[in-house]
């Protein structure tokens, strides 16, 4: 299924955006070390999607002879970029920022004025997660929640996903801090909340550097996608198929192989007709397949069942569809 999450991506951004220079002025106003947290975590989150538009331009470059493969995998390297961020700035300066407010606490001024922008924020946040979070059910088809966040191959939207919701309940947490500082009179519940706030995203940029490094490495298709393409290959003429490969280059951005045994009686042009049967076959109900390259062999039949991913550089090459010479 396409996608495209430009829409998702601005949203978040204009919100962002707004959001950290209202907590900023917040945090100048109040001293609250858990608002300049949030600050600086709503500047990283619009760093990210800047990152993730740059990313989704550069994907969509066409192959060329130095990249033939095309250049989808550039939206899988800045979604690891920005999971280490997430980590270095989000979480790194939320900690540093609660333990420093722990060991010299300072007693926040008009907690009020962080009271309405942390209110502010939240609904800022929650349009832009209510945004990503419609584009992900819809595309999680009948998965679970945790299936489909861990099976996604949609990066962009799953980042933005987890960053608003970690947010939304970053400002909680701030929100909670400050009640408590102001209720209690110490200073020092700020910081704690700065510290919880630092450890949540910790946890977040941990779950999106392993799926993001996953992309990155090559990651196989849907398994309903493996069926496709052996019921697609499943005709007269072909005695056996074998063994499928599947990798995503990005999330529409697929390339498969497979080993077929063609009858031996069959023409070359008997061979191709078929090899061409099968690629507009897989094509109309799988759009989002680039590239499929069919290998005629004798023991197709043996590797029936693996679906391991594909490293192209080791696949049959030759143009979309065409049959590679047999071995």
């Amino acid at each position: 299924m396409k996608t495209d999450n430009t829409r998702v991506l601005l949203l978040a951004l204009g919100a962002n955006v707004g959001i950290g220079i209202a907590k900023f002025v917040a945090a100048a106003i109040t001293g609250s070390s858990a608002m300049l947290t949030e600050g600086v975590h709503s500047m990283v989150d619009s760093t990210n999607q800047l990152l993730l538009m740059y990313g989704q331009k550069r994907a969509k470059k066409a192959p060329d002879a130095q990249h033939p493969m095309g250049y989808g995998r550039e939206l899988y390297f800045w979604s690891f970029v920005v999971a280490l961020l997430v980590f270095a700035l989000g979480a790194g300066i939320s900690t540093y920022e609660g333990v420093l407010h722990v060991m010299a606490p300072e007693k926040p001024v008009s907690p009020l004025i962080g009271y309405v922008v942390l209110g502010f924020a939240f609904l800022l946040e929650g349009g832009s997660t209510v945004a990503a979070f419609r584009q992900f059910d819809a595309a999680r088809g009948d998965k679970s929640w945790w299936r489909a966040l861990v099976d996604t191959k949609d990066a962009t939207t799953v980042i933005i996903l987890l960053e608003n919701g970690a947010a939304m309940l970053g400002i909680v947490v701030a929100a909670i801090g400050l009640g408590l500082t102001q209720l209690t009179g110490d200073p020092r519940f700020d910081g704690i909340a700065s510290i919880v706030i630092g450890l949540l995203l910790g946890c977040v940029a941990m779950f999106l550097a392993r799926e993001a490094k996953g992309l990155l490495i090559g990651e196989a298709a849907d398994p309903r996608l493996i069926e496709g393409l052996r019921r697609a290959a499943s005709r007269d003429g072909i005695m056996g198929i074998g063994e499928i490969r599947t990798i995503h280059n990005g999330p529409n951005q697929i390339v498969a192989a497979m080993n077929v045994d063609f009858d031996n009686r069959l023409s070359a042009a008997d061979v191709e007709r078929l090899v061409d049967e099968i690629e507009r076959s897989v094509c109309g109900e799988f759009p989002d397949v680039e590239r499929i390259y069919v290998r005629p062999h004798e023991d197709a039949g043996i590797g029936f069942g693996d679906t391991r991913g594909l490293d192209p550089s080791s696949a049959a090459s030759g143009p979309t569809g065409d049959a590679a010479p047999s071995t």
